[in-house]
């Protein structure tokens, strides 16, 4: 037994989640009824959940209270390339729906959550957010609202004395170890997580909905293996897919099974950590990015609206589809960090074709459907994209000051 936990402590983090990955596979094959073991991942998402609001608020408000004047970071690089990526992969998801054509079979079951009548109703819903009441917002996991308190207090504690300064910071370093912590079993959790999606849905619900899946999926890993290194090399001139990989695979993988860009927070905060990023930009960024960064979800959109549009026989030119692509942007900004946040968005995009609510509403019925494909593969490349782009902005910065980067030795050898 010592033995056992000898070696499973000399393994990586990753070698474990791959481990765990295979044992929740195995017994959701041949132990389909171990509710047990999937309320292991319930529990790990739920922590996760729990700890990161803190997280987000403590480490940004202690960031900007110890800011030095005169020290750069880099956000205005990271909001365009954030807008930027999100604008690039509605495109890619637009193009692809033009060459793949899909037309869908409609149902009748349309989700009971109600959708938002239109673009301004989704930029209403942000600004409320961005002056909810901060108890709240921590409470709800209102991430724009934390962001802006946590601004907003960070900045008056730059003020406050030294001693407070160091308490404030003290906070925030044992948020940060509490979140170590958590993600320390993440082995388990995934484990739960794998499990439920193998003993819980069949292959067989799939296989009416191929075309579909394949144009996203397919749309998705364009965006994250072509799309964004070609966007990261323009910013850093070095290959790109080192640092690609490195955050798919530190990121992605955990996001992918959590399904949930606001709990994947206090990964991607220890992913920026080791790659030796700067805890002023990423203590902000990466909770932004898990708002407002969304290239998964404008992908989402785009291709299932213009779905319905195939599946009615609307004609759509090019200057429509464009359109489509930048409302798509917007809508995708204002998505929620959840499971199926993007889905219920479909609506105010096919309101721009003049789809009645209860089709649109249809069309989001399908997207639960295959949501287990399609909202998993999302939010990794939400998730993972938000590191991606935090990193290849403060890179370039290197670069111009003549540092090395060395995003992992593991992946150089």
């Amino acid at each position: 037994m010592k033995q056992a936990l000898n070696f499973w402590n000399q393994l990586s983090l990753i070698n474990r989640i791959v481990i765990g990955m295979i044992i929740g596979i195995l017994l959701g094959i041949f132990v389909p009824q171990a509710a047990a073991v999937g309320t292991i991942g319930t529990v790990f998402v739920s922590a996760l959940k729990a700890i990161a609001p803190l997280l987000v608020f403590f480490i940004v408000l202690s960031a900007l209270a110890q800011h030095k004047e005169g020290h750069e970071t880099n956000m205005k690089s990271i909001v365009i390339l954030y807008l930027f990526g999100t604008f690039a992969a509605a495109l890619v998801g637009v193009i692809a729906s033009f060459a793949f054509p899909i037309t869908l079979t409609l149902t009748d079951t349309v989700s009971e959550i109600a959708a938002p009548e239109g673009i301004a109703s989704v930029l209403q819903t942000l600004i409320l957010k961005l002056v909810d009441n901060p108890v709240n917002a921590l409470m709800s996991g209102n991430y724009i609202g934390i962001l802006s308190w946590a601004v907003v207090f960070g900045f008056a504690f730059r003020k406050a004395d030294e001693s407070t300064k160091s308490f404030l910071q003290q906070i925030a370093d044992a948020t940060s170890h509490v979140v170590k912590l958590v993600i320390s079993f993440a082995p388990f959790g995934i484990m739960g997580l794998v499990y439920t999606t193998v003993s819980e849905n069949g292959v067989g619900v799939f296989a009416t909905y191929g075309s579909l899946i394949m144009v996203l999926l397919g749309s998705m890993f364009f965006v994250a293996l072509v799309i964004n290194p070609i966007i990261v090399f323009v910013m850093i001139k070095e290959n790109p897919f080192p640092l690609v990989f490195r955050c798919l695979k530190d990121s992605g993988i955990t996001a992918f099974f959590t399904r949930s860009s606001a709990a994947n927070i206090p990964v991607n905060m220890e992913l920026c950590r080791d790659l030796g990023l700067d805890e002023d930009s990423y203590s902000v960024s990466i909770p932004l990015g898990a708002t407002i960064n969304m290239a998964g979800a404008a992908i989402t959109i785009t291709v299932l609206s213009l779905a319905a549009v195939n599946t009615l026989g609307i004609q759509v030119d090019f200057l429509t589809a464009l359109v489509l692509s930048v409302l798509s942007t917007v809508a995708a900004c204002g998505a929620s960090g959840v499971t199926g946040g993007s889905l219920l968005l479909i609506p105010v995009a096919c309101s721009l074709f003049g789809i009645s609510n209860d089709i649109a509403m249809q069309v989001v019925g399908v997207g639960f459907i295959i949501g287990v494909l399609q909202d998993s593969c999302e939010t990794a490349l939400n998730s993972s994209t938000d590191v991606l782009f935090t990193a290849a902005a403060e890179f370039r910065q290197w670069k111009k000051e003549g540092r090395v980067i060395n995003v992992s030795p593991e992946l150089a050898e």
